[in-house]
């Protein structure tokens, strides 16, 4: 995907809302937008295998996480399902493992940081809710951009 996000909030400032700049970009592919699809689940990533598993059609998935520091919520085994199920990117509000191996991945991924300990596997969360963190709200039928300078979301697609 080719776009700035710094050009896509000179072009549409009154119709873009940036995310706080607290996470930072793992993925090989240094930028990524699309539709939103988002979870709200905590130390659990059974979930983010599940929705990795469904066609993406290009869609960004934005993981509430709750911000735990404490396990990782994606790691390079479910970062290659994202890719082979046509996801564009992964935003995390938690941490990511494997992170040398995500790097080299065709996928956009941004977190908070990485940790090495997995999840536990429960099931527990939601899926398609309103998701709110670092003075957003990330909604199904909105559209996030992601790249080095950092996060934007907006109600209609930009690019």
């Amino acid at each position: 995907m080719d776009f700035h996000t710094a050009d896509l909030c000179d072009a549409h400032e009154d119709r873009v809302r940036v995310l706080a700049p607290m996470l930072r970009s793992y993925g090989g592919a240094r930028a990524a937008g699309g539709p939103v699809r988002t979870l709200k689940i905590f130390e659990d990533n059974a979930l983010v295998r599940e929705m990795l598993a469904e066609p993406g059609q290009g869609a960004m998935l934005v993981i509430d996480g709750g911000g735990s520091l404490r396990r990782a919520l994606l790691g390079d085994n479910l970062a290659e399902l994202a890719v082979k199920n046509g996801w564009a990117g992964v935003i995390v509000y938690g941490c990511i493992r494997d992170s040398a191996a995500i790097g080299r991945l065709p996928l956009g991924v941004w977190a908070l940081a990485t940790h090495p300990q997995k999840t536990v596997k429960r099931g527990e969360g939601q899926r398609d809710v309103p998701v709110s963190f670092g003075g957003v709200t990330f909604a199904p039928g909105m559209f996030a951009y992601a790249d080095e300078d950092g996060v934007i979301v907006s109600d209609v697609p930009l690019v």
